[in-house]
């Protein structure tokens, strides 16, 4: 007899590492600050599919590393990743019964108080202020939401993750 209800966590893994390629690849500098927040997307996605499976645990340990990988101050990423898992869990019964569109306007609201936590870590350690292209990831990810959704929901239905 197997347990269906914790197979395809390879595929969770795959697309938070593809997540991470993607924030890690380089960009063009005029188009560096509308770099989508991949990881941050993977991770709302996850914690809305499947609670009790992806939350504040993984977004804490998906942080640490995207912190170590892109260089940043250890504990930024994480601290984000696990408030914004945090709230996404407790609400996804609401956020997953809204249609894309509304969806998107969810995650535009998470990912901004994520970019908010994120100054905020950045303002404790001194560093200065960023320009007002700090906050365009949370509006682009909010635009491509619909096209992660649906992509990850049909890697989701294909590798059959429980």
């Amino acid at each position: 007899m197997t347990d269906n209800g914790q197979q395809g966590g390879g595929a969770i893994l795959a697309t938070l590492a593809l997540a991470m390629f993607l924030s890690l690849l380089p960009m063009p500098t005029l188009l560096q600050d509308f770099r989508p927040p991949w990881v941050a997307l993977v991770l709302i996605y996850w914690c809305l599919a499947l609670p009790l499976r992806v939350g504040v645990g993984w977004a804490w340990l998906v942080g640490l590393l995207l912190d170590v990988l892109s260089g940043t101050v250890l504990g930024q990423h994480a601290l984000a990743f696990s408030v914004m898992a945090f709230a996404v869990v407790q609400l996804h019964q609401r956020i997953r019964i809204f249609p894309l569109v509304q969806q998107a306007f969810s995650v535009l609201v998470v990912l901004l108080v994520e970019r908010l936590l994120s100054l905020w870590v950045m303002g404790a350690i001194g560093q200065p202020a960023p320009r007002l292209g700090y906050w365009a990831p949370a509006v682009v990810g909010a635009i491509l939401w619909p096209w992660v959704y649906i992509v990850l929901r049909d890697v989701r239905r294909r590798f059959q993750v429980a």
